[in-house]
């Protein structure tokens, strides 16, 4: 039995390009960046041509992208580096309910320090309504973190619109962009984003390597001390293979973008036309519209999650229960709870993430053993 990998939202496999693009320093460019010799002046240069081509794919300047361990350490950098900058002019946060963990944990850290946190709500589709977010704004505000597009049921926020808010409101905008990068096209000289987070394992690139895109009028302290690396903001010795990696994989992702999510409309379609062509019972988690087309988040009536996902396994389909993060808990997932689901669909979701390497055939047969296992 093919195995089939339907779980892209959690990790992605590492593109042969991207392999490439990395080997040569683990073999040969080893050099250190911050070294003044040979050796360190080309890891230098890979550094600074990998920045380069990284920050052109959210068209953002070099000087303006802080390399993390990735997404996770991008929102704490954003979270803490702005309450700590901006504390003398206040202590309260807004975000919302649907967050990673990397951002809900890091507020409810802040919120142990005495910051208080305000958490805007979800509707049944697991969007953000701009007017809560205006209302939520008080003198002390010092910053907004709602992301991109929700990480389980693929919703898009109304980003434009909470950022230009913002800006009216002098308060800092930050999103967790880690699913929507090279999904959705994304230009932070025409949004209004303060600070932007992106990861590269979602992208068919290496784990362990993320970036933090902070514009240029943003004060934020370091949370890392040590070194004078990235400016002074992340101490800490580059990880040029991963960041060489990273800046193939965000090269790719550009370049393939509009051809992907025509495959992964595709994909949709194919999945849900088997299952209506059975006749199993469904329902399509998330909003009808604004949504990132590689994930799909469904419930099935009647069925458990556990249950489900491990028949799946025995079946060689790889799905997830919500966040990578959590899914091994096989806790009910926050973000379909801050939807107000009801407990048949809160206890019977499964999201079913595309990706490279995936096809229309491999899908479909992925939704044949999933109304095998439904009809059990």
């Amino acid at each position: 039995m093919d195995m089939i990998y339907l779980d892209h939202s959690a990790t992605t496999p590492v593109h042969p390009d991207v392999v490439e693009a990395m080997l040569p320093h683990y073999r040969e460019l080893y050099g250190n960046p911050s070294s003044m010799h040979r050796f360190g002046q080309q890891a230098r240069f890979v550094l600074d041509e990998s920045r380069m081509a990284i920050a052109r794919s959210l068209n953002a300047t070099p000087a303006e992208t802080i390399f993390t361990a990735g997404g996770t350490e991008a929102d704490n950098m954003a979270i803490f580096g702005v309450a700590a900058a901006q504390a003398e002019k206040g202590k309260h946060i807004i975000t919302s309910a649907i967050e990673h963990h990397a951002v809900l944990h890091a507020c409810e850290r802040l919120a142990q320090l005495g910051y208080e946190i305000t958490y805007v709500p979800a509707d049944s589709y697991g969007r953000i309504a701009v007017a809560d977010v205006a209302a939520a704004i008080r003198p002390d505000t010092v910053l907004i973190t709602i992301m991109y597009g929700n990480n389980e049921v693929g919703t898009l926020q109304p980003i434009e619109e909470i950022g230009h808010l913002a800006r009216e409101q002098g308060v800092y905008f930050h999103t967790d962009a880690v699913q929507a990068f090279g999904i959705e096209a994304i230009d932070v000289r025409a949004l209004p984003i303060d600070l932007l987070s992106v990861s590269a394992h979602k992208i068919n690139g290496p784990k362990g390597i993320g970036m933090l895109y902070v514009n240029r009028n943003v004060k934020i302290e370091p949370h890392i001390y040590g070194g004078n690396q990235e400016k002074k903001r992340r101490a800490g010795t580059e990880n040029v293979p991963g960041i060489a990696g990273f800046a193939r994989a965000a090269q790719l992702a550009m370049e393939t973008r509009d051809v992907r999510r025509a495959d992964y409309e595709a994909y949709r379609r194919a999945m849900l036309a088997v299952w209506d062509e059975a006749g199993i019972a469904y329902v399509v988690n998330g909003h009808v519209e604004a949504y990132m087309p590689h994930i799909l988040n469904v419930s099935f009536p009647g069925t458990q999650t556990e249950a489900m996902l491990m028949n799946l396994d025995l079946m060689g389909v790889a799905a997830a229960s919500g966040s990578a993060c959590t899914s091994g808990s096989l806790e009910i997932s926050h973000v379909l709870r801050a939807m107000n689901l009801s407990e048949e669909r809160l206890t019977s979701a499964i999201r079913f993430s595309f990706g490279y390497g995936n096809t229309v055939e491999q899908v479909e047969e992925a939704a044949r053993r999933i109304v095998r296992i439904v009809q059990k």
